[in-house]
């Protein structure tokens, strides 16, 4: 069992890697005049992050890196209630501290106004990129995180192929991007949305709610659905610990 200390900073790493990694490509490289890598840059590099921290510190802390997945893996009976708490708090911070860098990178081009260009900031109406409104942004938050939650706990059930877990992982959150950034700027992760919140404030701050509300319920039903469709016995937990 890998000592909670270890596995607390592997997520925060993970997290500040994810967040920085995916807003980073949204913020600079997407807006990047005449070569910007678009929706599709930004999907993959939203799922190539996750894809290489999973290998990278999977082994270490079972790289949530999302409070959603926290949650869902705990519903799963794949991760224990007392380290929930701690995990989201790392995650929470990691997220921050990503959005912190970035905003001293993406400062250094003169003509960068945090209130106008933002931190790829998640939202409904207003800020979605594509004016859906709140009923749009619930549905599609709820209904991907779950499937992208579904995906990590049959990817990581010990009776699928071993090896291709991150894999899988990856391509999910790369899907999830590609179908709901014109609704919400793709959240599925209340960490990545309250680093860019917390710092641009105003409408961001204000909507966050949706953004904790819609993947922690969706999460939850993941893991409950996952334990009736897999029975039993479920598969022991990712960070090491066989729960009952």
């Amino acid at each position: 069992m890998v000592p909670l200390s270890k596995r607390l900073f592997a997520e925060l790493f993970g997290t500040f890697w994810l967040v920085f990694g995916g807003c980073g490509s949204a913020v600079v490289a997407a807006a990047f005049p005449n070569v910007g890598i678009g929706l599709l840059g930004v999907s993959l590099a939203f799922g190539l992050t996750l894809l290489t921290m999973a290998y990278s510190i999977g082994h270490i802390s079972g790289c949530h890196l999302n409070p959603a997945v926290t949650i869902g893996l705990w519903a799963g009976k794949r991760f224990p209630a007392r380290d929930i708490a701690p995990y989201i708090g790392v995650q929470v911070v990691g997220a921050v501290l990503a959005c912190v860098v970035l905003l001293l990178v993406a400062s250094g081009r003169p003509e960068f106004v945090l209130s106008t260009d933002g931190l790829a900031a998640n939202g409904y109406g207003r800020l979605s990129p594509g004016g859906y409104n709140l009923v749009s942004g619930v549905i599609a938050e709820l209904i991907l995180t779950f499937g992208f939650v579904m995906v990590i706990l049959g990817a990581t059930d010990t009776r699928s192929p071993s090896g291709f877990a991150p894999l899988a992982i990856g391509l999910a959150l790369t899907l999830v991007h590609l179908i709901s950034i014109p609704i919400t700027n793709t959240s599925v992760n209340p960490a990545r949305s309250t680093g860019p919140a917390l710092l641009m404030g105003g409408l961001a701050l204000s909507q966050l709610w949706l953004f904790w509300l819609a993947p922690a319920l969706g999460a939850l039903a993941a893991g409950v659905s996952y334990r009736v469709l897999a029975g039993t016995p479920p598969a022991p937990a990712v960070t090491g610990e066989a729960l009952p």
